[in-house]
């Protein structure tokens, strides 16, 4: 049996769609015609609501819906000592569309911003919860090197990379304490890294660019077990993989196989979420590296990125199917991802949101 502190069978991945008084009063603020305290005020009450439906599903696990976000990594990354954000030349490109023209780099020596604005929207988050269990999503340590690589980190002040990424690891190190402090027993990490590193496509334009994506799955592996060691019993830490999620497209494909032995085998994680919503996800024989009885495995079956419902026999016998790999017991069902990694969203309407939710919710029920 996993000894996972949050063993949930139908956990929520994070992010949901920004309902339109949200995205009204995001604008009015951008505009001008509302100030930072009414913003606030609208969030918290979205927020309310989002959690009390959450919690109305039958879900015993509660996020914020990332609604104080316009970005699932960014908003985190730029609270962050000696990052620093900025309008790039061009977007992220997706398959057939591109993001918005932000991008991070590395202009000081990195650090945990005691004050960071993100702990006191869990602590928000905690107060509204009740009796749910309120998850924290913020992005994982290697998204913060991955895209930029060498070119986004200041060489003046870290002319070498290991010092770099022991900074790193140390600046997740007192993130994970200060959330810890604020009431956070279940922290979830958001990389896209690792499905990229699964991907031909995506090691190929590593290594085009000078690196090898072995060493870096390596480094990235070590840097998550730094940040997380010595971490308290009771908290549960997850890291969810994800493929790339904006306006229901994606970025990279190729099942887990490239990186399973180091990622479910040496990281030290609590679980893992992974997206096997489809074929670019591969098959369930990467699983065979997982702890067993240590580790849980929230196997995201139910797409977000179409409104479309998967039949709920055709769940149960792919939950049967990795029940092969890994004991069913550690096994739990989920989202693919969240329904707006950026607040534009995905290509789907919010009941059709709280239909995908509903449906892991009771398939979790029927088969645990």
């Amino acid at each position: 049996m996993c000894d996972c502190n949050h063993a949930f069978h139908a956990d929520v991945v994070g992010s949901l769609l920004r309902p339109a008084a949200l995205k009204t009063a995001r604008q009015q603020f951008q505009q001008g015609e509302i100030d930072a305290a009414r913003l606030r005020a609208v969030e918290d009450e979205q927020i309310r609501l989002a959690v009390a439906k959450q919690k109305d599903l039958g879900l015993a696990v509660v996020t914020d819906g990332e609604f104080r976000r316009a970005w699932w990594h960014f908003d985190f990354l730029e609270g962050l000592d000696g990052v620093e954000g900025y309008d790039a030349e061009q977007g992220i490109q997706f398959n057939g569309v591109q993001t918005r023209a932000r991008s991070i780099k590395v202009v000081g020596k990195l650090g945990f911003n005691p004050q960071h604005p993100m702990l006191a929207d869990f602590r928000f988050l905690k107060a509204t919860a009740g009796d749910a269990v309120p998850k924290m999503t913020i992005p994982s340590p290697s998204v913060l090197h991955f895209r930029g690589g060498r070119k986004a980190i200041d060489s003046q002040v870290y002319p070498d990379l290991n010092a770099y990424f022991d900074d790193l690891a140390q600046t997740y190190r007192d993130a994970i304490k200060a959330f810890y402090d604020a009431g956070c027993r279940y922290l979830q990490l958001d990389d896209t890294v690792w499905a990229y590193l699964c991907s031909d496509d995506q090691r190929r334009q590593i290594r085009e660019r000078g690196e090898d994506p072995d060493r870096l799955a390596k480094i990235y592996a070590d840097v998550l077990n730094a940040a997380i060691a010595g971490k308290p019993n009771d908290l549960t830490i997850g890291l969810h993989v994800c493929r790339g999620n904006f306006r229901s497209t994606w970025i990279s494909e190729g099942g887990y196989e490239p990186v399973a032995e180091i990622l479910f085998g040496q990281v030290n994680i609590d679980a893992f979420f992974l997206e096997y919503d489809n074929e670019r996800s591969g098959g369930f024989e990467p699983l065979r590296f997982i702890k067993p009885g240590k580790q849980q495995v929230v196997l995201g079956l139910i797409t977000t990125k179409n409104g479309e419902l998967e039949e709920p026999e055709q769940v149960k016998q792919r939950l049967e199917e990795a029940a092969q790999f890994v004991d069913r017991r550690q096994l739990c069902l989920s989202t693919q991802c969240g329904f707006a990694s950026t607040e534009e969203g995905n290509s789907l309407s919010e009941q059709q949101q709280w239909n995908k939710l509903q449906s892991v919710v009771n398939i979790a029920r029927e088969v645990w």
